[in-house]
């Protein structure tokens, strides 16, 4: 049986407008969904992919009815999404959008949950039981009594994803919603998901930019533009040589090999690390001889910590930073118990941790969106108490943040915050007005031809074209834009330290690479310092000089990003992963071999190319880097 058939379907936004609207790509198309024909079967797991504004969401909103088609028509279950069969097909088809927030209605977490299964009458000891399920689910038991507005991203998308599981929908939609988790919450959701389709026959229809995810599906098709342009099984799909037209990219497994073979190493493509590094122990041991030096894990890096007073322009120095949630209350939440902490001058600096580690927090302090008590007006110490904070550090480009003197608007001039959700910081009615409020508020003296001359540059830096969005609303936009949106917003007034919490969540692989590109532009022109928050190994891997771990509200690791990722253990301790690379390298050890060789894809190829050639040729049997 079909669970969702479209049938020639269209979509505009602007239906009555004789002006189409913009898409964000290659001009101005009249319809976000062109055409589709497409159905699921009952059971079937389909992973959606393309670029940002390619009808994806679009698409997840009109199987539900959330939208209705300008033209076609769509069936759930052979019902049509008509007015009088939308409160059936709501019970039918469960949506988890991109922002949680979005769909946040209770103050306390297993209220959220049970609001579903409440609205489609469910008894209350069923309610009981399926909030059991869906907590659990999820891996988020222990929060069951806790205000969902004081839980992290990350947190907030599983108790999304609970409150689907709760209603026990024929058809689940997932809409981007592991792109905030990290990897183990990552993998666990996922697990959920294949488990409920497979024994429970549940249908999924999966929107994604992890390649990784759509190989789980039994079939993949990609959009472009608001029309599918390939489907079939995922491996075809994401294998072959067009699927970077439209915006996307190859699993990095794949992407690698292919770099390796470039380099001469003759690898076929593997889709996991353990296979490449079979692969590759194969190879390097035809020669006869060992041409690798070794890698080390290290159990823990050693981790400085610095006292010095003075510190340079761009640079951030933090010791004993602890801070609590809804402090002497019963929510009472400790985000950060005594954070020592040093960003380097000049760096390229990630931070990374499972979900509610404490990462936003931290990087909420840098521009003084959280303060510490003795930098509020209003804090007195209380006398005879010996007052932890007093032994605070945190300076953040030469700005002292534990003193209630300090020039904060000064501060949020020099260190530019961009959050996880674009949306939060998004609020004016055009992109241009946008991008040209932190101008107009940091630099009154700016002129309107000045400040129209940098608002074009920020907006272009970003990849959108400025006379095509600055009359646009920004909530117009899809996600991947917002972001873009939102990063020009701050680097409009060219702040010296740069922090941006998951910049590339969201974005479609293309997207990802731009973005990340802009960052080391920005860095390498005006910024002295970048700093950005990520469960993704391989962004962190591919961009970062140095990292650390965030764990319990502590900062577990930090190191140089090859030192980090030689820690297998801790990381994995800490609810995370290896990079790509990092985990080929501890697989070729765990086989015997050894391999010191740089992170990067391209370094990574051209290391092991040389130990490979070595070897061919007869050399000396040992590489060093």
């Amino acid at each position: 049986m079909e669970a969702i058939k479209f049938e020639n379907v269209y979509f505009s936004y602007e239906p009555t407008s004789s002006e189409p609207f913009y898409d964000g790509q290659d001009g101005r198309q009249a319809f976000a969904l062109n055409g589709i024909d497409f159905s699921v079967r009952e059971g079937e797991f389909v992973a959606v992919l393309g670029h940002n504004g390619s009808g994806k969401s679009t698409l997840a909103r009109l199987v539900n009815g959330l939208l209705s088609p300008t033209r076609g028509e769509i069936r759930v279950f052979g019902m049509p999404t008509s007015e009088e069969n939308l409160f059936e097909i709501r019970k039918t088809v469960g949506i988890v959008f991109q922002n949680p927030d979005n769909q946040m209605v209770a103050s306390i977490v297993e209220d959220d949950v049970a609001f579903g299964p409440e609205n489609v009458g469910v008894e209350r000891e069923e309610i009981g039981r399926r909030i059991d399920f869906a907590l659990s689910s999820v891996g988020m038991e222990k929060f069951r009594t806790s205000m969902p507005t004081r839980l992290s991203g990350g947190q907030k998308q599983r108790i999304a994803i609970a409150g689907v599981l709760a209603l026990k929908p024929r058809v689940m939609i997932l809409d981007e919603s592991t792109a905030m988790l990290d990897p183990r919450g990552r993998k666990e959701v996922m697990d959920v998901v294949l488990r409920l389709n497979k024994e429970e026959k549940i249908t999924v229809l999966l929107i994604t930019h992890f390649p990784e995810e759509a190989m789980l599906a039994d079939r993949a098709i990609v959009m472009d533009h608001g029309k599918i342009v390939k489907q079939g099984a995922p491996k075809n799909v994401l294998l072959s040589g067009d699927v970077e037209n439209y915006g996307l990219k190859m699993p990095i497994s794949v992407r690698t090999c292919r770099v390796l073979r470039k380099d001469g190493v003759p690898v076929p493509d593997c889709l996991n690390a353990t296979e490449l590094a079979l692969s590759l122990k194969k190879l390097l041991k035809s020669g006869g001889r060992y041409a690798m030096n070794e890698f080390n894990f290290w159990p823990y890096p050693s981790q400085t910590v610095y006292n010095k007073e003075d510190v340079a322009g761009g640079e951030i120095i933090c010791k004993g930073l602890s801070y609590a949630y809804n402090e002497s209350s019963p929510f009472e939440t400790h985000a950060l118990k005594g954070v020592d902490l040093r960003v380097p001058s000049g760096s390229f600096f990630g931070i990374i941790g499972h979900t509610g580690s404490g990462k936003s927090t931290f990087v909420q302090h840098l521009n003084g969106l959280i303060k510490l008590p003795t930098a509020q007006k209003k804090y007195k110490q209380k006398k005879g108490v010996k007052q932890s904070v007093d032994q605070t550090l945190l300076r953040v480009d030469g700005f002292d943040l534990t003193d209630k003197s300090t020039d904060f608007k000064a501060l949020r001039a020099k260190v530019g915050m961009v959050f996880q959700y674009p949306e939060q910081q998004l609020f004016a009615e055009t992109v241009f007005e946008d991008v040209a409020f932190g101008l107009r508020n940091f630099k009154p003296e700016t002129s309107e031809s000045e400040i129209e001359m940098c608002v074009r540059e920020a907006i272009e830096k970003v990849g959108l074209e400025y006379e095509k969005v600055k009359n646009v609303s920004p909530f117009e936009l899809s996600g991947g834009q917002k972001r873009r949106v939102a990063i020009a917003g701050v680097i409009v007034t060219k702040p010296e330290i740069l922090v941006l919490d998951e910049p590339a969540a969201g974005l479609d692989p293309r997207g990802k690479e731009e973005i990340m590109s802009l960052l080391h532009d920005l860095k390498n022109s005006w910024c002295k310092t970048v700093i950005i928050v990520s469960h993704d190994m391989d962004e962190i891997a591919e961009n970062c000089d140095r990292a650390a771990v965030f764990s319990d509200g502590k900062v577990l690791i930090e190191a140089e990003t090859q030192e980090l990722f030689g820690s297998a253990k801790a990381l994995k301790d800490a609810g995370l992963g290896l990079s790509f690379t990092a985990q080929v390298l501890y697989e070729l050890s765990n086989l015997g071999l050894y391999l010191k060789a740089p992170l990067k894809v391209c370094e990574f190829a051209k290391a092991v190319a040389c130990a490979y050639n070595m070897q061919t040729e007869g050399g000396a049997g040992k590489w060093l880097t």
